[in-house]
């Protein structure tokens, strides 16, 4: 199983984000994940860094693999430019980049006004933008007339030697379907084996399956799920409210229903390795083959060196 570390783009600066991908490579990880919002969940995060311009920053200060987990390419920008971004991402990184994509959340999307559609609707949407960036990497000149989308006399110039790969999200069966039928790979945060298999029999077969989990390190346990609570309580925000609130405001206020309890069961919190071993284990059980894990709070630096001396070598 490939291990990589996740960089939360709600939480840290850019120059945070720079110095985690250093620290990452150095530690021994073997990938990043970056994620892409417009919003932090929550205004005790606190940021919210243009994920394209970290991507290019990224092929600067590093050699890892880059996945965007994940970026929506429907409403808050069009797929044409998604698909330029995309393949300029992946020339700078010579072709160590992945294409994450989901429906997305309201709290991203809705900036201009649009309605929020129907979820039946935002996979509708996304399986039309991913064939229209699939022709666009194709070169030439592309015309589109769909039913979401108008691409006119639109060509990519700048251009990898093979297009990047499509990684689709999906945490409901509908969207692991679309994964498993249009996906060169599947991205989950929970480690749900049932998913997975419906992933790889609905015609995902062998193809990657990323994961990931949040951890809080800190100099005990108790500190740690604290930290959590007060930067991610809404990781314990149930069903599809993550999808459908559109502010931070509003995370905030139905946030206020979660406890620290809660919140640590989901975090792997503290200085201890082994519940980021079980955690680990859990997504390897599920059968994923790739797991990410992100740090929250100020103390990333105590998990890269934990990582570094105590978790990546009792998986060699």
């Amino acid at each position: 199983m490939r291990i990589g570390y996740f960089l939360s783009s709600e939480e840290y600066r850019p120059d945070e984000l720079l110095a985690q991908a250093r620290g990452a490579e150095a530690a021994g990880f073997q990938a990043l994940w970056i994620s892409d919002h417009y919003h932090p969940w929550i205004d005790a995060q606190g940021q919210s860094p243009f994920v394209w311009s970290m991507i290019g920053a990224l092929s600067q200060v590093c050699r890892l693999p880059v996945t965007t987990a994940v970026t929506c390419p429907t409403v808050r920008i069009h797929p044409a430019v998604v698909a330029q971004a995309a393949a300029t991402s992946a020339v700078l990184h010579e072709g160590r980049f992945v294409l994450g994509v989901g429906s997305g959340e309201a709290l991203n999307e809705h900036i201009f006004g649009d309605a929020w559609p129907s979820a039946d609707v935002r996979l509708e949407m996304l399986e039309e933008a991913i064939d229209v960036m699939r022709r666009l990497w194709d070169g030439g000149f592309v015309d589109h007339r769909g039913r979401h989308y108008t691409v006119e006399n639109a060509r990519i110039y700048t251009r990898p030697e093979r297009p990047p790969a499509v990684y689709v999200s999906g945490f409901g069966p509908k969207a692991v379907d679309l994964a498993a039928r249009i996906g060169d790979g599947y991205v989950s945060t929970m480690p749900d084996g049932d998913l997975v298999r419906r992933f790889r029999d609905g015609g995902g077969g062998d193809k990657p399956c990323q994961g990931g989990f949040k951890a809080a390190y800190a100099a005990s346990a108790e500190e740690g799920a604290r930290i959590a609570h007060e930067r991610w309580p809404n990781a314990g925000v149930p069903g599809e409210l993550s999808q459908v609130l559109p502010s931070p405001r509003h995370f905030e206020q139905v946030s206020r229903l979660v406890t620290p309890e809660m919140v640590g069961e989901s975090f792997a919190c503290g200085d201890d390795p082994e519940p980021h071993l079980r955690k680990i284990e859990e997504y390897a059980e599920a059968g994923f083959d790739e797991v990410y894990v992100a740090n929250t709070g100020p103390h990333w630096q105590g998990l890269f060196d934990m990582y570094a001396e105590k978790v990546l070598p009792s998986l060699a």
